[in-house]
């Protein structure tokens, strides 16, 4: 968990700064109608991070937890992210991910294995939930930042 928690809080702090850099007007434009802009993806990172943030709570202390379910393209409307400030969407996601990244350094370690249920049925880990929590943020960092992880996903 540790080697998560480390990349996490390593990937916050550079990327962070690194969309900082995105020019507003790049940051807020969309590739297509259909397609979310780069402050709607940042508002998706936003999302997850607080779903994850319940579960790697919770799932600490139910025996499984409920399933979260996610409706992104609702969240996503309803937050009206294309409105926001970027330096608030940056500084929320920041924030997030350092409580994450808290949240994991003082699991205890017996609740790793916890389990919590995922959306395809069964259950996976919290440890495997860390994992593809970062695994996910790359996959959409890339959407924002194109090129900086090599990472398929899912």
């Amino acid at each position: 968990m540790q080697i998560i928690i480390h990349e996490l809080l390593g990937i916050v702090r550079e990327y962070g700064q690194k969309m900082a850099a995105i020019p507003n007007e790049h940051f807020i434009a969309k590739p297509s109608p259909k397609k979310w802009s780069r402050i709607e993806v940042l508002g998706h990172l936003i999302d997850s991070a607080q779903n994850n943030l319940r579960r790697f709570i919770c799932g600490q202390y139910e025996s499984p937890p409920a399933l979260i379910t996610y409706d992104q393209e609702f969240w996503v409307a309803a937050n009206q992210y294309s409105l926001s400030k970027k330096e608030d969407m940056i500084q929320l996601w920041a924030l997030l991910n350092q409580r994450i990244a808290s949240v994991l350094e003082t699991m205890p370690e017996a609740n790793h294995q916890k389990y919590c249920p995922i959306g395809s049925g069964g259950l996976k880990s919290m440890e495997w939930f860390a994992a593809d929590y970062v695994k996910h943020l790359k996959h959409h960092l890339n959407q924002i930042l194109p090129g900086s992880f090599d990472i398929v996903y899912p």
